[in-house]
């Protein structure tokens, strides 16, 4: 054989056994079929002495298929009932999310403040979860007290406080946004210009959503005048209730549930209701013209999969219970379709669509809102 056509020779078993090393590499990563593949190979060298073409079939054996990845435990422990709005959303995003995932998804409830919360979350953590999602306002401590001792377990909690390295992150309800728009519903509705609210406690995460909900309703409709109270709990529906139709005796012909029970005194006096974290419709069709939602499922999918994938960074995780990534918007307007002008439903179309692009934000106003 010539001294070309060995070099040509040479050449091309090199260039195939980079290939094999490639295919074998590839194949380990699980891209390519989980099975013995027999893959044909054809190199061509141009020599001075002419075309020189090889045909040689390479058998690279791929391992079996990458393991099925494992199956998650997660628990969701809640200071109040599982009723409350708050809590509720959150369970519904983790049942939503267990099928999807596979997931050994478990609960409790009524769980309070203080020594017996942390006490609970012990108990749970020494279980072995992978994932533990809960509502930490007023449980801060014990919540980063047991994280530092079960570094191993993921920590997700509602906070008005930061994360913690290397296992502690935090959510918070910014549906200031929904809020927002619902409130734009509310204000052209209202006959009477005056709108009620009764809120949980006056701190930032309510504070905020209310501000929110009146700069909405001022948008459409500059004279809407406001009757605040806060009734210094977090789930109280016979308080709110009480509040809510002592606003109703002074002119309200629109109430704003940013707490459980206002949309049950809306029904008993006739006038419409917005209601707040849920969609509320079911609690009095008729009444509910629209919900602030706050949908926790895109942030409870994005700690999943990062646990999943080995990702999990302790984070403030704000941005995925906001409108861009899915975590907030309204309900369907339903019975309240026609009541509403288009004008009004085609402004509140335009600014979700600028908020989704970044061109409009509803400002953030956490200070206490008051009566006019």
């Amino acid at each position: 054989m010539k001294a070309d056509q060995k070099r040509a020779m040479a050449q091309s078993t090199a260039v195939l056994i980079v290939l094999v090393i490639i295919l074998a590499a590839v194949a380990g990563y699980g891209w390519l079929r989980p099975t013995p593949t027999a893959e044909t190979l054809t190199t061509t060298v141009t020599t001075g002495a002419g075309v020189v073409t090889q045909t040689q079939v390479v058998t690279v054996t791929v391992g079996a298929t990458t393991a099925p990845a494992k199956q998650l435990k997660i628990f969701a422990i809640f200071a109040t009932p599982i009723d409350e709005p708050w809590d509720n959303v959150i369970h519904q995003a983790l049942k939503k999310a267990q099928p999807e995932f596979n997931l050994v998804y478990e609960w409790s409830d009524k769980n309070g403040y203080g020594p017996d919360f942390e006490r609970e979350l012990r108990r749970v953590a020494g279980k072995g979860y992978d994932i533990i999602f809960g509502d930490a306002f007023g449980n801060e401590e014990a919540v980063r007290r047991v994280a530092k001792e079960y570094p191993k377990i993921y920590f997700v909690f509602g906070s008005g406080l930061g994360p913690m390295d290397p296992n502690v992150a935090v959510f918070d309800d910014w549906i200031h946004e929904s809020a927002y728009l619902a409130g734009m519903a509310a204000g052209k509705l209202t006959k009477t210009n005056t709108i009620g609210i009764v809120g949980g406690m006056p701190v930032e995460e309510v504070n905020r959503i209310i501000n929110g909900f009146k700069l909405g309703a001022k948008a459409v409709n500059p004279d809407a005048k406001f009757k605040v109270t806060f009734i210094n709990s977090w789930y109280d529906p016979p308080r709110a209730k009480e509040a809510a139709l002592a606003f109703v005796d002074t002119g309200a012909d629109v109430l704003y549930a940013e707490r459980a029970g206002v949309i049950e005194a809306a029904k008993e006096r006739g006038v419409y209701a917005v209601g707040n974290m849920l969609d509320q419709h079911d609690i009095a069709p008729g009444t509910v013209i629209t919900s602030a939602m706050w949908d926790m499922y895109p942030l409870a999918r994005y700690v999943i999969t990062s646990v999943q994938g080995g990702t999990f960074v302790s984070i403030d995780l704000r941005e995925w219970t906001m409108l861009a990534k899915g975590g907030a918007y309204i309900a369907p307007y339903r019975e309240f379709e026609n009541k509403i002008p288009q004008d009004i439903k085609d402004k509140i179309s335009t600014t979700v669509q600028q908020i989704k692009e970044g061109l409009f934000r509803v400002p953030i106003d956490e200070t206490t809102p008051i009566s006019d």
